[in-house]
This record gives structure tokens, sequence and C-alpha cells, in this order.
């Protein structure tokens, strides 16, 4: 890349960047209490981003890169305005939940550059790697190796049935991959939680599924047609890919987290390792479980103290249960989280799963 392709990136790239970090942060800590001082910690409005957006047209071939810049930008700055006018008297966090929708996309748009802009390649990437050389070289190894990267399963991007599935591509057939099944809250969707995890997941090199609920919302309660649904996407993944049959994990945020407890607890689950976050939980679940299931069975719960959907003394009332039943779990209750997620979160379940001894040991 010459000196004036470099000149362009280092003008655009910096204020879209931080853009997208004070996005993740404002999502990681939404909160309906202090609201507007939560949004305040994610600094001033981007203007610098506008101005570099309103910038003249790169020449070529810089001009290539500029589409998916530019169309990352305007979901970033489609988000903040949002934000903010989520924050005008009366004050409606449900504006800042719909705002907050544009960051999956922003991030969407820009991550086919981050196999050839090193910057955006560090961006996907938790900090801890950013010094690791060996692994940039192989994240930005070119051509990709095949089936790797972001995969729809799907026609349509927004259909319920469409699946989303991230493969590293530091990817190495001749080493089982852990993989992990990230399911959405109430409402979501596969294709937006998929990216509060890619930058975790491609730091560790860990398989990642994000399909959506067949209804609303996961099967909770009444008759469950998303377990076996969930079954034969692991059986098309195991079959594709080289996956490491002990790391096998099913975790989730609010109802998706719940579903991973009425989901994953029971005879005939094939995930190796559960980590609901945020979720509801009744002690009939344990009690209906089989005690041979729940034996040693690799359980690692996260919950929010300033949580106001489901209190924390669920998640503790789930730690009891689960550990008197034999489990082996894990609880991290956070002082700074409320009912919300964020990366960061991803990255202690993914570094618990490569970690915590496998079902049965």
């Amino acid at each position: 890349m010459t000196s004036d392709g470099v000149q362009h990136l280092q003008v655009y790239l910096p204020p879209l960047l931080r853009a997208l970090e004070g996005l993740g942060l404002i999502a990681r800590y939404l909160d309906p209490i202090g609201y507007t001082h939560q949004l305040a910690r994610a600094g001033q409005p981007p203007d610098d981003l506008r101005a570099a957006r309103a910038s003249a047209e790169w020449p070529a071939p810089y001009s290539a890169l500029r589409p998916l810049l530019d169309q990352s930008a305007d979901e970033a700055l489609a988000a903040f305005d949002g934000l903010y006018a989520a924050a005008e008297p009366p004050e409606d966090i449900t504006k800042a939940f719909r705002a907050l929708r544009h960051l999956p996309r922003a991030l969407e748009t820009l991550y086919p550059l981050a196999g050839i802009v090193p910057p955006i390649s560090r961006f996907f990437l938790d900090p801890p790697m950013w010094g690791d050389t060996d692994l940039h070289t192989r994240l930005l190894r070119q051509p990709p190796a095949p089936n790797t990267g972001i995969i729809r399963l799907g026609e349509d991007p927004d259909a319920r049935e469409t699946v989303w599935i991230y493969v590293p591509e530091s990817y190495d057939p001749s080493t089982p991959a852990p993989v992990a099944f990230v399911l959405h809250g109430g409402t979501g969707r596969g294709r937006n939680f998929l990216w509060s995890w890619v930058r975790a997941a491609r730091s560790r090199g860990i398989i990642l599924v994000a399909p959506t609920s067949i209804s609303q919302t996961w099967a909770i309660q009444g008759p469950d047609p998303d377990s076996p649904r969930l079954a034969d996407i692991l059986t098309l993944v195991r079959s594709t890919w080289s996956v490491d049959e002990s790391r096998m994990l099913l975790t989730g945020m609010s109802d998706g987290g719940t579903f991973a407890y009425t989901s994953g607890l029971f005879p005939g689950s094939p995930f190796t390792h559960l980590a609901p976050t945020a979720a509801a939980f009744h002690p009939m679940l344990v009690e209906m479980a089989e005690a041979e299931r729940l034996k040693n069975l690799p359980l690692h719960i996260i919950h929010g103290v300033r949580d106001w959907m489901f209190p924390v003394a669920m998640a503790e009332q789930a730690a009891q249960y689960l550990t008197a039943a034999g489990a082996s779990v894990t609880f991290q209750h956070l002082d700074d989280l409320s009912h919300a997620y964020g990366s960061d979160l991803s990255s202690m379940i993914l570094d618990w799963l490569l970690t915590h001894p496998v079902h049965g040991q």
C-alpha cells in the first residue's frame, strides 16, 4: 500500500474504530438507570467521523475500500444519532436498544477488510493478542483458507432459518477447533449476536455458530423445536470442519441463556459445556434433569448485580442447586453489569471453555 493509501486510511480509520469501540462500551454498560451518564462514557459525538465520511473520494485503487468504510460509518453514525435521541426528554431507553442494532451491521460491513487492512484486523482481536505476530500472519494470509470467515447458511440473511457461522481464518483442519453455539436474547437474531463474539473467537481459534430461534424467542417452555435443530446444525458443523469433540459449548444471553439451561441440562444434549448469561432459572430444571447428565457437567454462569430483568439472586440460586446436583459450576457475578452484553463476556466464557476440564473428568 502506497503512502497516499496509508494517509487516506490514517485519516478515516481512527475515528471509525473509536466510534465502534465507543458503541461497544455503551452496549456493554447499557442500563435504564443513569443512561445519560453511560452515554457520556463513550465520549463526545463522533464529529470527527462525520468529517472523515464527508471527505473527498479516494483515487484508485484505494477507492475500492471506501464503500465499505462509508457503509460502516453510516451505521455507526445512525447508532449514535439514535442513542442521543433516546437521551432527549423524556428519556426513552427502548430507543437506545433499537439504536444499538446498527452496531452489528457496522461490524458486519467492515469485517471483509480485516483480511487485508492490518489496523482493522487488529480491531477484531482482543488487546492481549495485538502483539501476536504469528496470529496476525495466519489471519491475514491471502487467499484465506477455504470455508473460513463469515459464512451464511441460507439465502435470505434475515430469515429465521438462516444460520450464521464464523470460522477463524487461522483454522487448521489438522488441529480440531472448539465450537460455540451462541444464542441471542428474546426478539434478537443470530446475525446480530454473532458480532458480540467474533473478536473473542478470532483471537482464540474457536468456531462460532449463531442460529436464530424458530419462534420469536427460544423454546423455554412448551414444545421444543429448537433443540433438535441445534443438534442438526452441530452435526453439519462436525461433518464440515474438524471439531474438538470435548469442547462444544452452548451459551446464550437472557432468553438464550435460559434456553442453554432448558436444552443443555437434559439427556441427549450433544453439548459438553454450558454458559448461561443474564438468564432466568427455576429449581425445577435441576429436579427434571438426570443425575448422570449433571455429574461434573461444566457450567459457567455470568450475571450482573445490576440486572433489572432477572435478579442476580436467581443466578446465585442456580449455582447452588447445580453445584449440589454434582455439576462443576463457575459463577461470576459482575458488579458493573446490567441486563446487557459485551465482548469481554465472550472472552471470559471462551477462556473458561479452553481451560475447564471436559464433562466427566
